[in-house]
């Protein structure tokens, strides 16, 4: 058994935890096999895995993943962000990849498992959360190329910090006409490791052109807009009074994000008109020459939103707006931002507020 954190070490990681570099004290387990099917849930201590060389995952990438926060809650409680949506959206991954299909139910109650024991490291800090991190791989220990008949899942946590310690700035993007992030028939639509390994060139060619994140485009004739780096994209058309908010309609390739989700519902309930469409480059370029187009932000689980400031791809470079952030993007985030932390209503029922045996 590990040494439990102390109270001022626990404080002291929360103090600047970054993103994804500090984990909590524990974590959740359950085996499925072919023929004994799931498991229960076992709470366990947050520890190193033991894997065989042989072990499938390793060699054919048979794993998929979810990323969703749980907030401190205005009263002092914790609550975690439409974690029922995730489980769908866990299961349709599964599916895509093979693999067994965990129950929506098993899901929520792996996080409230988790969350119970180990609330005191849900951050208090604004910008801050617990990020809780479900994953299932294919665990049997086989070269056998076959959907794996021995499958693990983990649920761990994080406490993070803002995903850009910059905080909410706009980002410089690369239209990316050189590599394809997912084709029709592909896993694009699921979440799934490979999908942000074969992002990586991709990444570290936009920065070598001095941009922060790449965009992807359509892999048949790379001119329609698809998503940025590993978060959908919107675009906002017209003053915020009114103002029309667009993003790329859900083709098999790219995916179906909650936050987007989320941002969708919230700018109608703000009076916005919303729809799911399609946008290519030349259009984004024109839109933004004309004064039509008057922002763009980028929307993801780990960052909330990101505004894009400037685009460049090989043919040229042009400014979004005045390159800062728009009052549309700010207006939404904060709505979704009051939302997850309980100090604006909930009137769709998002928040699974937890128990826990112990407050701060």
């Amino acid at each position: 058994m590990s040494v439990p954190t102390s109270s001022a070490e626990r404080e002291r990681l929360l103090a600047n935890p970054g993103f994804g570099r500090v984990f909590t004290e524990h974590m959740v387990r359950a085996r499925w096999t072919k023929d004994g099917g799931w498991s229960e849930l076992q709470l366990t201590g947050y520890a190193p895995l033991q894997m065989d060389p042989g072990t499938s995952v390793l060699h054919y990438a048979q794993a998929v993943f979810e990323g969703l926060k749980a907030f401190q809650q205005s009263d002092g409680g914790v609550a975690a962000f439409r974690p029922d949506a995730h489980a769908r959206r866990f299961r349709r991954s599964a599916a895509r990849l093979a693999l067994p299909e965990l129950p929506e139910q098993a899901f929520l109650d792996a996080i409230d498992m988790l969350l119970e024991v180990d609330r005191e490291w849900v951050p208090t800090a604004p910008d801050h959360s617990l990020y809780l991190r479900p994953l299932m791989y294919a665990s049997e220990v086989t070269l056998l190329v076959h959907p794996s008949e021995d499958v693990e899942l983990l649920l761990i946590a994080s406490p993070s910090g803002p995903y850009f310690p910059r905080g909410v700035k706009p980002v410089t993007v690369w239209l990316s006409e050189d590599f394809s992030r997912a084709a029709p028939g592909g896993t694009g639509s699921a979440k799934t490791g490979g999908n942000y390994a074969g992002g990586l060139l991709a990444q570290a060619q936009a920065a070598e052109k001095g941009c922060d994140q790449v965009v992807w485009l359509d892999s048949r004739e790379h001119r329609w807009v698809e998503e940025m780096g590993g978060m959908n994209l919107c675009f906002v058309f017209g003053a915020e009074r009114p103002a029309r908010l667009m993003t790329p309609a859900l083709t098999g390739t790219l995916l179906p994000g909650v936050t987007r989700d989320s941002l969708l519902v919230l700018g109608r309930d703000l009076g916005y008109a919303t729809e799911e469409g399609q946008i290519s480059v030349d259009e984004w370029r024109a839109g933004c020459a004309a004064g039509t187009l008057t922002e763009v932000f980028a929307c993801g689980t780990a960052a909330v939103i990101t505004p894009v400031g400037t685009v460049k791809s090989a043919h040229g470079s042009w400014t979004v707006g005045d390159g800062g952030a728009g009052p549309v993007s700010m207006r939404l985030r904060q709505a979704l931002v009051d939302i997850q932390r309980g100090a604006a209503p909930d009137p769709h029922g998002w928040l699974r507020h937890v128990r826990v045996s112990s407050g701060r």
